[in-house]
C-alpha cells in the first residue's frame, strides 16, 4: 500500500479490516456530503466553522461525539474520529494511534529518551527540537490515517516522590524545570504558527496533583489530594499555568484524583475558576478531556455523585468537554434522558472540540499547512541524530574516581576487552520505557560496542530479584564473562516491571540480587563501571564502595541508548547532564507516606519536607552531575546591588507581573581541563528570613546549557530570569515578592555566590493594597490566587 495522504476518503472505505489499514479518515470537503456545510469554508473564522458543524448535528449525533471515540455523523459526511493519541517521547500506541504491522510505511517512529532523561539535559532548545520532530511525525501519522491530530502529551505533573511509577514520564521535581519543559514541548509539538494552524493539538496532563498510582490501598481513582492553597499555587498547579496562561496549549486533561474533596474532572473551581477565568484560557475554545475512565470515578470511587449519570452531568457542567473512554464508561445517554445534561453544555463542549481540529487543519484537505507531511518525514537521519544526542546529553555522571573515560578501548593497536554484564547490556526491549511506539531500531550497549570494534563478552543478570543464589547461572555467566576482561561494565537498576502506570515502588533500594552480583564482581579487582537504568535508587552502597569506580545514570535512553552510553564510556562524548530529581535515602519510604501532599516539613512527612527545596539530607542532590573536565564557574560583576521591585514593575509592559524581567544574571564559566564539554549553569535563589517562614533551602531561579566549552576556554553570558523566579507564595496562594537580602547560588554543590537586596521605593502597579499577610510583610503581590468556594477550602496543614 502506498503512503498516500487520506484526504477526502469516503466513509464507506473506513471499515477497519485489519491493524495494517489506516483507520482514521479526514472529512471530504471537496465533493462529499460535508462539502455543503460551512465548516469547509476556509474563509470563515474557526469559531464560525465549528458553529456551522455543531448546528447541523441532531441531539443524538451530538451525544455520540463528546467521547474520545466519537462516531461522527454519517448523515452529513462527518467521519468518526478518535481523539486519543499518544506521543510522550515519540509517537506511541493508543486507541487513536496504530502502527503498520510488518514492513511498510508507518511501522515505526523515533523513540526518544523518556522525559526525565530529556529534562536532565537542562536545554530548552534541544527539547523544542525533539518536540518538533514528534509533532512532525505525529502529523505525518495523522495525514496517513494512522492517528488523529490530538496528542495527549506532555505530562507536566511534578515528580515530587521517588516512588511514583510514572515519574519518568515527567521532567522532574522542580517547577521551573517542568515549566520550561512544558513551554518547549508545546511550541515544538504545535508548531511555529499555532495562531494560524496547529501542527498537532498538544494536551497538558494530568490536572491536577496527580502523582501516585496505587499505594497502601489508596489508588489514583479514589484518592482525595488534600492540598493547601500555598502548595497548590506554588507547586502542583504552576506547570499548568505555563501550559494554559503562557503557552496557550490546545487541550488539558483533568485527572482521576479529587482535590480537596472534589474530583478533578467535576470541579468548577479547577476547570472554570482557575483554568479558564484566572488564567484566561478562553481563546480558541481550547478543550478539556477527562483522563480515561475518570468520569466513572466521580460516582463509583469518589462517591461524589449518586449515579454515573449524575457524575457524567456534573463533569460536563463543570467544564469538561469530552470523556476519554476505552469502550464506554460514562453515562451520557442517562444524563441526557434524565434532564441532567443541558444541550447548551453539550454544544459548548462540541464547539470547543471541533474548533480545536478546525485550527489543526482537519477540514482543510490539501490546503492545510502540514498536508504534505508523510512517511519520509518519520525517523529520518536528523531525527535519529537528535535521539542519540538527547540520550548523551541527558545521561548523568554520578561517580567517577578518574576511571572514566575508558579511552583506550578505542585504541585498536592495543585492544582491551570489556565484560558487559547485567539485564540491559544486550536487551532491546529495555531501552524505550513507557508510552512507546515501535522504534525503527533499538541499539543496545552490546550493539554499540560491536560497532566501535571493541572486543566484549556479555552476560545477563537479575532485575528485581532479591536473592542471587536463586539462579546460579547469573553468577557463573557473569564471572565467566569478566574473567578475561580488562574492564567490567555492569548494566543494572530497574526496568518498567518496577515502575510505570499503575505501579508505584515501595522501596528505593538496589535489588538485592543485583547488589550481590555487583559486590561479587568487585572481588575481581578490575575497573568496574555501573550504568544505571530507570528511576533513582539509593546509591549509597555503590558510592561508598571504592571498588566501584564510576556510575552513569541513563534512565530509559530510547532507540540509541546503547550507543549513547558507550560513546560516554569511551570518551567519544563527555557527560554534562544533571539530576532532575533528588536521590533520597532508602529510609525515606518508611518515614513519608505517598498520600501526604505537603511539601514543607510537616507532621505528615515527619518534618522532612519534599523535594530539594525542603529536604535537607539527600544522597545526591537535585542538579548534581560530574564532568570529565574541571569547570570553574563564577558570577560576573555587572549586577545591581539593589533591585527596586516597584521600579521593575513600572518599567514592565507584561500582562502578567510575574513575567516582568529582572537584570540578567552574569555568569562566567572557565574550563580548566583539556577536554571539550558542555556545562549546565544552575542558579538557585536563597533568602532565609525574608518574608514569612518556613523558608526553602533554595529554589532554582535560572539555568542554561553552554555547549562545547573547550579546554582553557572562558565563556561569559547572562541568564534570563524574572520576578516570578524571585517570588514565593503566601498561605493564601498569592504570588509575592518580599523585600530583603537575597543570595543566588551557582551550581550544585555551590561554587559561587552573589548577594543583592530587594527593596520597595517607587509606586509600581504591584503595590499591596489592604490587609493580608503579604501586606504585613511589605511584599508586592504579583498575582492573587482565586479563593475556593465554601466547602472546598483546603485542610489545615
Amino acid at each position: 500500500m502506498k503512503s498516500s495522504v487520506f484526504w477526502g476518503a469516503s466513509l464507506t472505505s473506513a471499515v477497519v479490516r485489519a491493524i495494517d489499514l489506516p483507520f482514521q479518515f479526514y472529512p471530504n470537503c471537496v465533493d462529499d456530503l460535508l462539502s455543503t456545510n460551512q465548516v469547509c469554508n476556509t474563509t470563515l473564522s474557526p469559531p464560525e466553522r465549528a458553529a456551522a458543524l455543531v448546528a447541523a448535528l441532531t441531539p443524538e449525533e451530538k451525544l455520540q461525539n463528546i467521547v474520545s471515540k466519537s462516531l461522527g455523523a454519517p448523515r452529513i459526511g462527518l467521519p468518526a474520529y478518535n481523539w486519543w493519541s499518544e506521543a510522550l517521547h515519540g509517537v506511541a500506541y493508543a486507541p487513536g494511534t496504530q502502527f503498520w504491522q510488518g514492513d511498510g510505511p508507518f511501522n515505526s517512529s523515533t523513540s526518544f529518551p523518556m522525559p526525565l532523561l530529556m529534562a536532565a539535559t537542562f536545554d530548552d532548545e534541544l527539547l523544542e527540537k525533539i518536540a518538533e520532530v514528534i509533532g512532525i511525525e505525529g502529523r505525518a501519522f495523522g495525514n496517513a490515517g494512522f492517528s488523529g491530530l490530538d496528542y495527549w502529551t506532555p505530562n507536566v505533573n511534578p515528580f515530587k516522590d521517588p516512588r511514583w511509577g510514572r515519574g519518568s514520564e515527567t521532567p522532574g521535581e522542580d517547577v521551573l524545570l517542568v515549566k520550561r519543559y512544558a513551554a518547549a514541548m508545546i511550541k515544538g509539538l504545535e508548531g511555529p504558527v499555532p495562531e494560524k494552524e496547529r501542527r498537532v493539538v498538544a494536551t497538558c496532563k494530568h490536572y491536577a496533583a496527580n502523582d501516585f498510582e496505587d499505594w497502601n490501598g489508596a489508588t489514583r481513582h479514589n484518592f482525595n489530594a488534600k492540598i493547601s492553597l500555598q502548595d497548590m499555587a506554588e507547586y502542583y498547579f504552576m506547570p499548568f499555568q505555563q501550559c494554559v496562561r503562557d503557552s496557550r496549549v490546545g487541550s488539558i486533561m483533568c485527572a482521576y484524583n479529587a482535590v480537596n474533596g472534589v474530583p478533578s474532572c467535576a470541579s468548577p473551581y479547577l476547570l472554570q475558576t482557575i483554568l479558564r477565568e484566572h488564567w484566561n484560557w478562553t481563546e480558541h475554545n481550547n478543550y478539556i478531556t477527562s483522563d480515561c475512565e475518570a468520569v466513572l470515578d466521580v460516582s463509583l470511587n469518589h462517591k461524589y455523585a449518586a449515579t454515573n449519570a449524575e457524575g457524567t452531568a456534573i463533569s460536563f457542567e463543570a467544564g469538561m468537554d469530552t470523556s476519554c473512554e476505552y469502550e464506554g464508561s460514562s453515562d451520557i445517554p442517562g444524563a441526557w434522558s434524565q434532564g441532567l445534561l443541558k444541550e447548551s453544555t453539550v454544544d459548548r463542549a462540541l464547539l470547543r472540540l471541533y474548533e480545536g481540529i478546525v485550527r489543526a487543519g482537519y477540514f482543510d484537505g490539501k490546503q492545510s499547512l502540514y498536508s504534505s507531511l508523510g512517511w519520509a518525514d518519520v525517523n529520518n537521519p536528523s531525527a535519529q541524530k537528535l535521539s542519540l544526542q538527547a540520550a548523551v546529553d541527558g545521561t548523568v555522571l554520578l561517580k567517577n574516581d578518574g576511571a572514566l573515560p575508558l579511552s583506550d578501548l578505542l585504541d585498536k593497536s592495543r585492544p582491551k576487552k570489556v565484560a558487559m554484564i547485567g539485564f540491559w547490556s544486550d536487551a532491546k526491549d529495555k531501552l524505550r520505557g513507557g508510552y512507546s511506539g515501535t522504534a525503527a531500531y533499538l541499539h543496545t550497549p552490546a550493539y554499540a560496542a560491536s560497532q566501535l570494534g571493541i572486543p566484549f563478552s556479555t552476560a545477563s543478570g537479575p532485575i528485581l530479584h532479591s536473592d542471587l543464589a536463586s539462579n546460579q547461572s547469573w553468577t557463573d555467566n557473569a564471572m565467566a564473562a569478566a574473567k578475561d576482561a580488562d574492564y567490567i561494565l555492569y548494566f543494572g537498576g530497574i526496568d518498567t516491571s518496577a515502575a510505570g502506570e499503575t505501579k508505584d515502588r515501595y522501596d528505593l533500594d538496589w535489588p538485592g540480587a543485583q547488589l550481590s552480583l555487583i559486590n561479587l564482581l568487585t572481588t575481581l579487582s578490575k575497573p568496574l563501571i555501573v550504568l544505571q537504568m530507570g528511576d533513582q535508587l539509593d546509591n549509597t552502597p555503590l558510592l561508598s564502595n571504592p571498588k566501584i569506580n564510576a556510575i552513569l545514570w541513563a534512565n530509559w535512553p530510547g532507540q540509541d541508548g546503547g550507543t549513547a552510553v558507550m560513546e560516554l564510556v569511551t570518551g567519544l562524548k563527555s557527560p554534562a547532564g544533571r539530576l532532575p530529581v533528588t536521590q533520597y535515602p532508602s529510609n525515606f519510604t518508611e518515614l513519608v507516606p505517598m498520600t501526604d501532599m505537603a511539601l514543607r516539613p510537616s507532621a505528615g512527612n515527619s518534618q522532612l519536607g519534599r523535594t530539594y527545596r525542603w529536604y535537607k539530607t539527600p544522597v545526591q542532590a537535585f542538579g548534581f552531575g560530574l564532568h570529565y573536565t574541571t569547570f570553574s564557574p563564577k558570577f560576573g560583576k555587572k549586577f545591581p546591588a539593589v533591585i527596586d521591585v516597584d521600579e521593575v514593575l513600572k518599567g514592565c509592559d507584561d500582562k502578567y507581573l510575574d513575567t516582568c524581567p529582572l537584570p540578567d544574571l552574569p555568569v562566567v564559566v572557565e574550563n580548566r581541563g583539556n577536554r571539550t564539554s558542555d556545562y549546565v549553569a544552575l542558579v538557585f535563589v536563597s533568602a532565609p528570613g525574608v518574608g514569612p517562614g518556613p523558608w526553602p533551602i533554595k529554589t532554582l531561579g535560572a539555568f542554561t546549557r553552554l555547549r562545547g566549552v573547550k579546554g582553557g576556554e572562558k565563556r561569559e553570558g547572562g541568564l534570563k530570569w524574572n520576578l516570578g523566579n524571585l517570588a514565593r507564595h503566601d498561605e493564601e496562594g498569592n504570588t509575592v515578592v518580599y523585600p530583603g537580602k537575597y543570595e543566588v547560588l551557582l551550581d550544585e554543590p555551590t561554587k559561587a555566590r552573589l548577594r543583592f537586596e530587594v527593596v520597595r521605593g517607587g509606586k509600581g502597579k504591584g503595590k499591596v493594597k489592604g490587609k493580608g499577610k503579604a501586606a504585613e510583610k511589605g511584599g508586592v503581590v504579583l498575582d492573587r490566587w482565586p479563593k475556593p468556594p465554601k466547602g472546598q477550602e483546603p485542610p489545615a496543614i
